[in-house]
This record gives structure tokens, C-alpha cells and sequence, in this order.
């Protein structure tokens, strides 16, 4: 599939959930919801996942070969769950970038991560994915857990990726995909659009926030279409790892 077929039918208008709104209003609208939900971020991940998201974020740092001074850009990094992991894997040679676009995020992560006593080899930095200040071939690793189906133009945040890592470097996007397992869709999506804005509702007094976050889910590309999105912007080897019957897949490129 094109880049312009997997544009929106008009060049002006882009998906806010089942919304549709104009490209310009997307990251303010997105920012909205995550300034709302950043306090309660963790504890409703627990309860959307059962507390899987744990087991996909472990899965994430076992397989990306991070090792001791190594530089790792954690992107949409909220909370910093993979990024306190990196810290100690890289040790006092190396360096973690937490970065995300939401300041209220960033600002949850960097307390959590402060009173974990994590410092010295970690930075914070609030960046839009689509444009990052960094230079070119700076990090071994970039992560993304959860945060591309947020944004806005995700080809260029993938050429944007594409261009901070080093040559030999590794993008790893754990994100929500498509269920692959006969059966599976129907379930998931009673709970998506029934019990998750309940939960939201009743843990967060949020239930728009958390309807949206469904609604951002089945409108991110499935994994064959991701893959395809990572081979345009450069990325070699590319592949994806389904986890939970599809709920999740880890998409895997290298530039070269």
C-alpha cells in the first residue's frame, strides 16, 4: 500500500478515534486525553491488561539486544516502565532518553523514575516523534510502546526514527494490532467499547478518554500494513511478533 493510500480521503482531515477532524487539531486533541489520564496512567494500564502489559513491555526489553553502553531513545515513553529497565542495562557508559510529547507524561515519568533513584545516565526531553530534535545517527535502540497509533503522521515519525538511529540500529513498536485468532475480535472488542470506558468512568472519571483510546486502536494500521509503513521509510529485516492472539504485536526494523 502507498503512503497516499493510506492517507485520509481529504489531505486536510486525519482520524481522532472514530472522529474525523482537521490534521492540525489531532495532537492537541491527543494531548487533552493523556494530560487527563497521566495521573491514573499506570494504575489503568493494570486494569486494562490484567497487568499483561508487563509481560509485552518484558518481551520488548529481552529481545532488543540493549547492552552495556549502549544510547536508547524511549519514544511516547510516558511513565518510563521500559526506560527505567534500559537504565540499568546500559549502565553509567550509557545513556536513556525518555522523551514524549505530552509534558504531563513526561513530568509523571521523571518523578517516578527520580524516586526509584534513577539518575545520572537517564534525560528527558518532550519531542513530537514526527520531528525529533536530535541529531542524526545518535541512538543504538529506539522504543515505542503504546504511542504510535497517537500520532498524527506516522510515516514521518517513522522517517524521523529512521534518521536518529546509528547505522546497525534497531526500531522496536510495541503497539496494539488486529486479533489473529478465530473468535478473538468479537470478545475484544465487548470489552474495548463496553467495559474499558467503565473502567475509565469509574477508576479515572474519564470514560471519554478511555473510549477514545479503543477507538485509536482499531484505527492503527494491522501488522502487515505496519511492516509494509516500516520498509517505506528504510528500515531493513523488518518484521512483528504477535503476542495475545494479535491484541499486541512487537513490529522489529534495522537500519543499515
Amino acid at each position: 500500500m502507498s503512503n497516499s493510500a493510506r492517507q485520509d480521503h481529504t489531505q486536510n482531515t486525519t482520524h481522532f478515534g472514530y472522529e474525523e477532524v482537521p490534521v492540525t487539531d489531532k495532537a492537541n486533541k491527543v494531548a487533552d486525553v493523556f494530560h487527563s489520564v497521566a495521573d491514573k496512567y499506570d494504575v489503568m494500564n493494570d486494569l486494562m491488561s490484567a497487568g499483561v502489559h508487563r509481560l509485552w513491555k518484558r518481551y520488548t526489553i529481552e529481545t532488543s539486544g540493549a547492552k552495556k553502553g549502549d544510547t536508547i531513545l524511549d519514544l511516547a515513553g510516558g511513565t518510563g516502565d521500559l526506560a527505567a529497565k534500559f537504565t540499568r542495562i546500559v549502565g553509567k557508559d550509557g545513556m536513556v532518553t525518555l522523551s514524549d510529547i505530552n509534558g504531563s507524561m513526561l513530568e509523571n515519568g521523571r518523578e517516578r523514575l527520580t524516586n526509584m533513584g534513577i539518575a545520572g545516565n537517564i534525560e528527558y526531553v518532550q519531542a513530537n516523534a514526527e520531528c525529533l530534535p536530535f541529531e542524526d545517527n545518535k541512538y543504538d535502540i529506539v522504543t515505542m510502546a503504546f504511542g504510535l497509533r497517537n500520532v498524527t503522521d506516522k510515516d514521518a515519525a517513522l522517517r524521523s526514527i529512521f534518521r536518529v538511529l546509528k547505522p546497525g540500529g534497531k526500531l522496536m513498536v510495541l503497539e496494539f494490532s488486529k486479533p489473529v485468532v478465530p473468535g478473538l475480535s468479537t470478545i475484544y472488542d465487548q470489552y474495548s467499547f463496553k467495559l474499558l470506558p467503565l473502567i475509565g468512568k469509574v477508576v479515572a472519571n474519564d470514560e471519554d478518554s478511555y473510549r477514545y483510546l479503543a477507538e485509536s486502536i482499531r484505527m492503527h494500521p494491522d501488522q502487515d500494513t505496519l511492516k509494509e509503513m516500516f520498509d517505506d521509510a528504510g528500515f531493513e529485516r523488518t518484521s512483528y511478533h504477535n503476542m495475545t492472539g494479535g491484541i499486541v504485536a512487537l513490529h522489529t526494523g534495522y537500519k543499515f
